[in-house]
């Protein structure tokens, strides 16, 4: 089952919402994100950014950039911008973007589920960044940022959920990037049959989130071998759980550097020997699984992969991802590892066909790759059983917003 775990959130007045909750820092340019920062003084970024004017400059990640974040939270909850709630209260949240709309439920995810699997993973985490990570919930002592839980729906859920966004949402306002936002306070009884309805769901699945996840988890195994003292709330840590069949699922498209040494002609014939080639007259995205486009200096191409290297056995080696990386990445253009190499970058699905075009005229590129969307029952299947997603294999919507409910993990 899984266990949601109300909370008392530490978040904005009615009036701020909108001018607190932020994207994280690095969903902005660097020019746009000090613009932000010189005509905002309410915005959550000021807290991440507490050097921004300061002549006092520490080090990137380092336990006194953390200290700071910590002194400039503490201002912060002193001011009367923010509100703490009197009792433990599940929430709601839905972000319209578009035509799509994401409805969800706001509470604390079990530390205890995530070690036993019970909350599945399908990304690896790296060592360096769960320690960072680790680091900086130890020090400044709160969770802003929800991390995304998808869920198998039932009736129980979908019937609280719905009986409620009839009333009058706490907050209502919609930001610059034209996204919608609404949230919700539980009651009492509400939140019970919440918790309750929860403990239907059998399995949660990270869908965007994993650093921040494993992090947690970090921190409470950190504080145990320290012999510290123990708060309840270290026990779970803030996240999103949204219906699987809401989630919005976008591929990351591959953008090459190198041709390895092939003229476009002799790539085109040795990429013959894995996929039917089809000349294309304009840019455009796969409509299908296993349909790869390419675009090689101004030129676009269908790839579509012969039958014999599609292992459809395999959760992992039946993804596109994984295909063009063992038959055209590696083998081809000598990117052995995706996630180290200077030669490949990546640009997430939510940017237009013609951004891949714009940056191969610019000269950045030799090569684009756009790859079809993986499925939620794709991404299911490679968690269940305990493997990892190619680098960069999704970008999945909705990207949340931080400081609308704080979770502090020292409570």
């Amino acid at each position: 089952m899984a266990k949601l775990r109300p909370f008392k959130a530490l978040r904005p007045v009615r009036d701020k919402a909108h001018l607190i909750a932020s994207l994280p820092h690095y969903a902005y340019k660097r020019n746009v994100l000090k613009a932000i920062l010189e005509v905002n003084p309410y915005i959550f970024l000021n807290i991440i950014h507490p050097e921004f004017k300061s002549k006092v400059k520490t080090e990137a990640n380092s336990a006194e950039r953390f200290l700071q974040i910590k002194e400039k939270y503490a201002d912060f909850r002193e001011s009367d911008h923010l509100i703490k709630d009197t009792e433990n209260s599940i929430y709601l949240y839905r972000q319209t973007k578009g035509d799509r709309v994401f409805l969800g439920v706001i509470g604390g995810a079990s530390v205890q589920e995530y070690k036993e699997d019970n909350i599945k993973k399908h990304e690896a985490t790296l060592t360096s960044r769960e320690a960072m990570f680790t680091n900086y919930l130890d020090i400044v002592g709160y969770n802003a940022e929800p991390v995304l839980l998808s869920y198998t729906g039932n009736k129980s859920i979908n019937s609280v959920m719905n009986k409620k966004i009839r009333e009058r949402p706490e907050y209502e306002f919609t930001t610059t990037d034209l996204n919608k936002h609404e949230l919700w306070i539980l009651n009492p009884d509400e939140t019970k049959k919440m918790v309750k309805a929860f403990e239907l769901v059998e399995s949660t699945y990270i869908a965007d989130g994993h650093h921040r996840s494993a992090s947690s988890a970090g921190l409470r195994q950190l504080r145990t071998d320290r012999k510290e003292q123990h708060f309840p709330n270290e026990d779970y840590f803030l996240a999103f759980f949204i219906e699987e069949s809401a989630i919005q699922i976008l591929e990351f498209n591959r953008l090459v550097k190198t041709m390895n040494g092939h003229s476009p002609d002799e790539l085109l014939e040795l990429l013959k020997i894995h996929f039917h080639i089809k000349p294309l007259n304009r840019s455009k995205k796969p409509t299908k699984e296993h349909d790869i486009c390419m675009c090689i200096e101004g030129k676009w191409y269908m790839l579509t992969c012969k039958d014999e290297i599609i292992d459809d056995t395999h959760p992992v080696k039946s993804l596109d991802a994984e295909i063009l990386t063992n038959y055209v990445l590696d083998p081809i253009l000598g990117i052995r590892d995706l996630k180290s190499d200077e030669n490949i970058d990546f640009i997430s699905g939510n940017y237009p066909v013609r951004e891949i075009s714009k940056r191969i005229r610019k000269g950045d590129f030799k090569i684009g790759f756009i790859l079809f969307p993986v499925s939620i029952d794709e991404v299911k299947r490679v968690a269940d059983n305990q493997m990892i997603m190619p680098p960069k294999s999704t970008w999945v919507e909705p990207k949340l917003r931080s400081g609308l409910t704080i979770y502090n993990l020292n409570e």
